[in-house]
């Protein structure tokens, strides 16, 4: 009788659990799919002590290229990629982008459901490492939970379509997606 109790209590707490979850999946952005806050400042590694770095295994690996699972970081570099320029990277090399209908001013995406199928929110967890980027420019804005970072304000994502390091195959997608720059502004190049 106690464990039918237990067993009870427990998938109800499991059920409450995720009505919980999705109510605030819902409540973390607008009808228009924009987030609700202004950018927050973004710890850098230089912010911290040495010991306080994240290790290795603290750092959660990207999410794979496809599905629309949010793909995380805990660097941002500037490299010359795709002969498009100067252009900002993850950890892993892959090329970032901003969406012209996101705002800066205050950080605001727009790019959710589907959108994030092709356009990979980058989520960072606490410190973010820099090498030739200006850390001052690094932000993030909350997306259903999680921290999305920016820069120069906007909202950072990777493109599905960037399978290997290198590649710029997002850029001037639609007329709206560009490559980032280093200072936050499009890359008008074309690869």
């Amino acid at each position: 009788m106690i464990q039918r109790r237990i067993v009870l209590l427990s998938a109800a707490g499991l059920a409450s659990a995720f009505l919980l979850a999705a109510c605030g999946n819902s409540m973390d952005k607008t009808s228009t799919g924009t987030s609700p806050g202004n950018a927050a400042p973004v710890a850098t590694a230089a912010s911290q002590s040495p010991t306080s770095a994240p290790t290795a295994s603290e750092s959660t690996p990207s999410a794979p290229a496809a599905g629309g699972h949010p793909a995380t970081t805990t660097m941002v570099m500037a490299k010359t990629v795709g002969g498009i320029g100067n252009v900002v990277t993850d950890d892993k090399g892959m090329t970032l982008y901003r969406y012209d209908k996101d705002e800066a001013n205050p950080s605001k995406w727009t790019c959710a459901g589907e959108c994030t199928k092709t356009w990979i929110p980058v989520i960072v967890q606490d410190s973010v490492q820099t090498m030739g980027v200006e850390k001052s420019l690094l932000g993030t804005v909350h997306r259903n939970g999680m921290k999305q970072l920016t820069l120069g304000g906007w909202p950072l994502y990777r493109y599905v379509g960037d399978t290997q390091t290198g590649q710029t195959n997002g850029q001037a997608k639609n007329k709206t997606w560009y490559a980032i720059t280093p200072s936050g502004t499009k890359s008008t190049s074309r690869g």
